[in-house]
C-alpha cells in the first residue's frame, strides 16, 4: 500500500517529512513493514507551499486501515493545524495510482476535486483537515513514480529543541563534501563559502545531505559532527532531477511553470538595482525576458557576458513575465571582431582615418594604408553549462555534477 500525507507543517514550525519518519516508526512497532520512504517535492512555485512543497509517500505492507488509523492519529498529534495556512492530507491506496498525476502536480497545478476523483476511483482510504488541500499533495505523494531517484538523509532534533540555534560544526560539512562530492551535492557551497545544508527556519531539521545512493548520503553523514539527533531517516526523492522543467519550443508559457527553452540574446544585459540582471531572448520571432536575481551570485557574471547574437538554452521559472534562471547553456558565443586604423609601416605610429572611403593616414611621417586592423576579442564565455551557486539552487534542479538530461535537450532544438 501507499501512503500519502501533504501540508503539515507552517511557517513557524513542523516539517512533513518529520512527521513522516515519526508515522514511519509506529507503523513498524504496530507490524506494518515501510519498505522505501519517498520525499516527494511538487511544484516549487505553487503559491501557497510551505518552503521546499515537499509530501511523502510511505510504501508499506499491512493492514490498510490500520496505517490509515495511525496516519490520522500521528497528523492530529503533530500537525501545526492551529495555523491558518495548514491544511493536511491523508490518503492511504491498495490500488494502483496514475502517476499522470504526480509529474502534472510537479510540472503544473492540480485541484482538490481531480485528487477526489482519483481516491474515488482507487477507492483510497482518505482524510482532508479544515480546507483538506494536503489531499492534493497526498495523492500526487501516492501517485509519485520516480524513473530516476535521488537519495536524502535527513536528520531531526530532539523536539526540545525546536526553535533554538541548530549546532553542526561547520567544518565536518566541508570534510563531508571533499570525500563524497560529486556523488552527493549541495552541502556546502565552496565558492561563496556558505553550509547549505543546515536549515535556518524552526522546524524539526537538523541537516540533510542530498546524493546519488544511500551509500553516499550515508558516508557523508558519518562525517557531520552535530548535536544529537532524535531521529533519522534515509528518503528516496526526486530532488535533484529537473522533473518539473517542461521543455517548450516557443514562448507560450504558463504562469508558475518552469521550462527548458532556447533562444537568440537580443540585446546586451542589464544590470538593476539590488543587482538583478535582465537578459532579453528572441524565442522564436518572440521576445523573452530572462532574470538572474542578487542571490545567484557569481552566475549573474555569466549572464551580464553575453551578447546579442549568442545562442542559448535557459531553464527556471516562469514568473510574473519573464524565466527565473537556474542554469543556461551556451550554445554558440561568437569571438568579438573589432577593427582599428593600422600601424604605420614606416614609422610604427597608428595612423588615423584619412575620410570616408580614403583609407589611413599617418599623421608623423605620412604614410598610407588601405585595410584596417581587426582583433577578434576573448569572449568571459564559452559554449557549455552554467548553473547557479548551491545556496540559490532549488530541490529539484538537476545539478551539473549529475550531467544534464538529453532526453529534454532533444525537445528543445538550437535556435
Amino acid at each position: 500500500m501507499r501512503i500519502g500525507i501533504d501540508d503539515t507543517d507552517s511557517p513557524r514550525g513542523m516539517c512533513t517529512t518529520y512527521l513522516g519518519a515519526v508515522l514511519g516508526k509506529r507503523l513498524a512497532r504496530a507490524g506494518i513493514a515501510v519498505r522505501e520512504a519517498r520525499l516527494v517535492r511538487l511544484n516549487p512555485n505553487v503559491a501557497w507551499k510551505t518552503r521546499g512543497n515537499a509530501a511523502v509517500c510511505l510504501i508499506a505492507d499491512g493492514s490498510p486501515e490500520k496505517a490509515f488509523r495511525l496516519a490520522c492519529n500521528t497528523v492530529r498529534e503533530l500537525a501545526d493545524l492551529a495555523h491558518e495556512h495548514t491544511h493536511p492530507g491523508v490518503v492511504v491506496s491498495e490500488g494502483d495510482l496514475p502517476s499522470w498525476f504526480y509529474r502534472k502536480a510537479v510540472q503544473e497545478f492540480c485541484t482538490l476535486d481531480e485528487a477526489r476523483e482519483i481516491i474515488d476511483q482507487a477507492g483510497a482510504l482518505s482524510r482532508g483537515y479544515k480546507q483538506k488541500r494536503g489531499l492534493i499533495g497526498a495523492t500526487a505523494a501516492a501517485c509519485s513514480d520516480f524513473d530516476d531517484p535521488t537519495y536524502e538523509i535527513l536528520a531531526y532534533r530532539n523536539p526540545s529543541s525546536w526553535g533554538t540555534p541548530r549546532f553542526v560544526e561547520r567544518e565536518s560539512l566541508f570534510f563531508a563534501d571533499v570525500h563524497t562530492y560529486p556523488h552527493t551535492w549541495d552541502t556546502v557551497d565552496r565558492e561563496n563559502d556558505l553550509v547549505v545544508c543546515v536549515p535556518h527556519t524552526p522546524d524539526p531539521v537538523l541537516f540533510g545531505i542530498r546524493g546519488e545512493r544511500p551509500g553516499w548520503v550515508a558516508l557523508a553523514r558519518e562525517e557531520v559532527v552535530s548535536e544529537r539527533p532524535s531521529l533519522e531517516q534515509v528518503w528516496t526523492t526526486n530532488q535533484g532531477t529537473d522533473a518539473h522543467l517542461i521543455p517548450a519550443q516557443a514562448p507560450d508559457l504558463r504562469e508558475g511553470c518552469s521550462y527548458l527553452l532556447a533562444g537568440t540574446v537580443a540585446s546586451a544585459p542589464v544590470t538593476h538595482r539590488g543587482g538583478h540582471v535582465s537578459l532579453e531572448l528572441m524565442c522564436r520571432d518572440s521576445p523573452l525576458t530572462c532574470m538572474a536575481y542578487e542571490p545567484t551570485r557569481q552566475f549573474r557574471d555569466v549572464v551580464r557576458a553575453l551578447l546579442p547574437g549568442d545562442r542559448v538554452r535557459v531553464a527556471g521559472s516562469y514568473k510574473q513575465g519573464s524565466i527565473n534562471l537556474e542554469k543556461l547553456q551556451v550554445i554558440s558565443a561568437p569571438p568579438v571582431r573589432l577593427s582599428r586604423p593600422p600601424v604605420c609601416g614606416r614609422c610604427g605610429k597608428r595612423m588615423t582615418s584619412a575620410g570616408k572611403g580614403k583609407g589611413y593616414k599617418c599623421r608623423r611621417c605620412g604614410g598610407r594604408g588601405t585595410e584596417p586592423e581587426i582583433l577578434d576579442v576573448e569572449r568571459r564565455v564559452v559554449p557549455g553549462w552554467y548553473e547557479v551557486p548551491p545556496s540559490a539552487r532549488r530541490h529539484l534542479a538537476r545539478p551539473l555534477c549529475r550531467g544534464v538530461r538529453q532526453d529534454l535537450l532533444s525537445l528543445v532544438p538550437d535556435p
